[in-house]
């Protein structure tokens, strides 16, 4: 009988020892990155004489802080604010960490179960008997009362045989990554949006030049015809001519005022401060552009984070697929306790108190009526859907950057077309003026001459921003210098210390 359980205790033990060593298959298909939709090159940007497909010139544009490029103090101190106190950004990188610290919440599956406990129990039991001698019946009772202690570990662990609990690490893994593209597409994305404020404001502060000067020259102009008037050589539609053209400039004047007052508002929230917190000085558009930078269509799936957070999704729902198939195998438990069960306290510690225990179950399920043959189909409809999603960022990526190129190559065409055509409206409103003078020409053209006059600077003035804009926008379609190879590694995903608590171990999340 001793040898039967000894025979059957072995068996047990090693059945548990081999089930670790079962444990490095993974059901379920393992991830391949699918072929994006992309063309060889961007067809509005022919490559420059002597450039080389495989190195594009991209790699001047400073990494990261790619604002640098317009050479503007005030941008740069701006955008630097962006990363440490735009609170929206802080939204996102605590979803990053929470995504993370999900990670350690799924990896202690791995780990077996350890508890420990200490019992104790006061018991009393009571009885009571009759009995009868000569004649006589006569009755007793008596109690009883003990005190029992139990003290010892216990250990449970479900063995991961068929990779369910890796797959679930897997899919926490490429997700939480996933969410450090996020934070990495939100920054550069609220970071092109103040640089597209600020240059818009600086568009305004070039507005507002150029109407203060015209409001100057109109008032002249009007004071002249006034004094005309008054003299009576001048008639007085010319006048009222002279009144209304200054009076609009005026009200365009005001306006642009108070689309400055916006746009310095936006850009003191994108910076994490109260719009009375920031003044912005008064600077004007500048004249040149930076040379815009060169890339080829290809360099989009590792430069842009919405690409790669794209990617990253697909990882995670092709590991939510063998999580699913998993759950059709079998799952394994080891269990195991130790302890002492005794009375009195004194006595407890004793071989004769000793109780152990040594187990294995498996369990499977049988029939679920279809319900795990649908979590799989419902995982692979995900991993296609993440797939596809994939597929038309990258196309949305191509488009929007075809765009800015496309935006550059004509604004730069136009800018010089408007500025012949502001020369051009500069000499009419001087001949019409010498005309005028001369009571060769009506003062209705003179008027006619310094509308169009205006109305052409203020065309060029929309060019050069809109030039200006679509630069930022270009630079951030291509990634702002930003790399792929900048999110989480699994490795670094992966190190918090399972053993110590949070609260002693330094927090690397």
């Amino acid at each position: 009988m001793t040898a039967l359980r000894n025979t059957s205790l072995r068996t047990l033990l090693l059945g548990a020892a081999a089930l670790p060593f079962l444990s490095g298959c993974m059901v379920g298909p393992n991830y391949h990155r699918p072929q994006a939709i992309i063309s060889p090159q961007f067809k509005e940007a022919p490559p420059p004489p002597g450039w080389q497909k495989a190195r594009p010139d991209v790699a001047a544009m400073p990494k990261g802080d790619w604002w640098k490029i317009f050479n503007d103090p005030f941008l740069n101190g701006l955008e630097e604010q962006v990363a440490t106190s735009n609170q929206s950004l802080k939204e996102y990188e605590a979803q990053y960490r929470k995504s993370r610290a999900m990670i350690d919440s799924v990896r202690a599956q791995l780990f077996p179960t350890l508890s420990g406990k200490f019992d104790f129990a006061r018991n009393a039991q009571g009885g009571s008997a009759q009995n009868s001698t000569n004649g006589f019946t006569y009755s007793t009772s008596h109690s009883y009362t003990s005190n029992t202690w139990t003290t010892g570990p216990s250990v449970s662990w479900t063995v991961d045989v068929w990779g369910m609990i890796r797959r679930q690490i897997q899919e926490q893994v490429t997700s939480a990554q996933a969410s450090a593209a996020i934070v990495a597409n939100m920054r550069l994305s609220y970071q092109s949006e103040l640089a597209t404020d600020y240059f818009s404001l600086l568009y305004q502060d070039s507005l507002i030049d150029l109407y203060a000067r015209n409001v100057n020259l109109y008032q002249r102009n009007l004071k002249i015809l006034q004094n005309q008037l008054d003299a009576g050589v001048a008639d007085p539609t010319s006048v009222l001519q002279a009144r209304y053209l200054l009076q609009s400039t005026q009200a365009s004047l005001a306006n642009a005022h108070i689309a400055r007052a916006q746009y310095e508002h936006a850009i003191a929230v994108l910076t994490g401060r109260p719009p009375s917190a920031l003044t912005i000085p008064a600077t004007k558009l500048p004249v040149s552009l930076p040379p815009a930078p060169v890339a080829v269509p290809s360099m989009l799936l590792e430069r842009r984070p919405d690409v790669a957070q794209a990617e990253r999704n697909m990882a995670s729902y092709n590991a939510e697929i063998g999580y699913e198939i998993g759950a059709f195998y079998p799952q394994f438990t080891l269990d195991a306790s130790y302890g002492y069960s005794g009375n009195p306290l004194s006595q407890l510690i004793q071989a004769a108190t000793r109780t152990w225990s040594l187990g294995a179950g498996a369990s499977e399920t049988i029939f679920n009526g279809g319900a795990r043959s649908a979590a799989v189909r419902e995982a692979e409809a995900d991993y296609d859907n993440a797939v596809a999603t994939y597929r038309q960022t990258v196309l949305s990526a191509m488009q929007d950057t075809e765009d800015q190129m496309s935006n550059l190559r004509y604004l730069e065409d136009q800018l010089a077309l408007q500025n012949a055509a502001v020369q051009s409206a500069d000499q009419a409103v001087t001949v019409s003026m010498n005309e005028y003078l001369a009571g060769t020409a009506i003062y209705t053209t003179v008027i006619t001459a310094q509308q169009n006059a205006l109305q052409y600077e203020q065309n060029q003035l929309s060019i050069r921003e809109q030039r200006l804009v679509a630069e930022v926008k270009l630079i951030a379609d291509l990634g702002g210098g930003w790399n792929s190879s900048e999110l989480p590694t699994k490795a670094s995903l992966q190190t918090d210390n399972p053993l110590l608590p949070s609260f002693i171990q330094k927090d690397k999340n």
